[in-house]
């Protein structure tokens, strides 16, 4: 599945996960025209808050905010929408929140000029079966994956947060149009560290995901644009 370099680009977002505000703007801009959209999660919003989202969006790179809400309906509805005011192209929700929630948290982004895509997080990339099990959640990975992932289209969410693994099976499942988002994304030869659930972009990429989040192989690297323009090419390739 050969891409053109304009499709690999807005299939690649890149995680600015730090705490340096001159570091985040700096790598933004380096990777602008190189990601599709820039990852701004929780450590960054809670160091610099709403002005740096604001900040990075205008370097122009669309900005996938990443603050995985997780409240009672009333309280992440309001979240959603002062969030979605910020400009943001995605947001993310927790799916364990419940389908009360998810609607909320669609409902509130609804209310913005451009609202974002609300993406329901399932289990995270740091999480297996084993550490489900250890938590008291029945099914395994898969198959909790699949449930909320069905829950979240039922309330209208623009698409979820899932890890390669299930991005062949949920594509099979629910089709085309909703948006799957797979972090965990290691090129060949690079550490895991905290991921479990992992996958090469071009393994990802033929699983059937939209985005693949590529964090600390890009922003650690001697050269984040090089490490960038290698993972397009790994795309782009025959």
């Amino acid at each position: 599945m050969a891409l053109t370099r304009a499709a690999a680009v807005a299939h690649l977002a890149v995680a600015l996960d730090g705490s340096e505000r001159d570091e985040i703007l700096r790598l933004a801009g380096l990777l602008a025209g190189l990601a599709g959209t820039v990852k701004v999660g929780l450590e960054a919003f809670t160091a610099h808050g709403p002005d740096l989202v604001r900040e990075v969006g205008r370097l122009g790179v669309p900005v996938f905010l990443d603050l995985k809400l997780h409240d009672i309906p009333n309280t992440v509805e309001r979240a959603a929408r002062n969030a979605a005011r910020l400009g943001a192209a995605m947001l993310t929700v927790h799916a364990s929140g419940g389908e009360a929630m998810l609607r909320a948290a669609v409902a509130g982004a609804a209310g913005a000029e451009r609202p974002p895509a609300v993406l329901a997080v399932t289990v995270l990339t740091s999480l297996d079966d084993g550490a489900l099990a250890g938590l008291g959640i029945p099914g395994g990975a898969a198959g909790r994956v699949r449930a909320w992932a069905e829950m979240a289209r039922a309330a209208g969410c623009g698409g979820v947060v899932c890890s390669p693994h299930e991005a062949a099976g949920l594509r099979a499942a629910l089709g085309a149009g909703f948006l799957l988002v797979t972090p965990g994304i290691r090129p060949a030869g690079a550490a895991h560290a905290d991921q479990r659930r992992v996958a090469t972009p071009r393994a990802a990429l033929e699983a059937g995901a939209d985005v693949l989040v590529v964090g600390r192989p890009i922003t650690a690297a001697p050269d984040p644009a090089a490490a960038a323009e290698a993972i397009l090419a790994e795309l782009c390739a025959p």
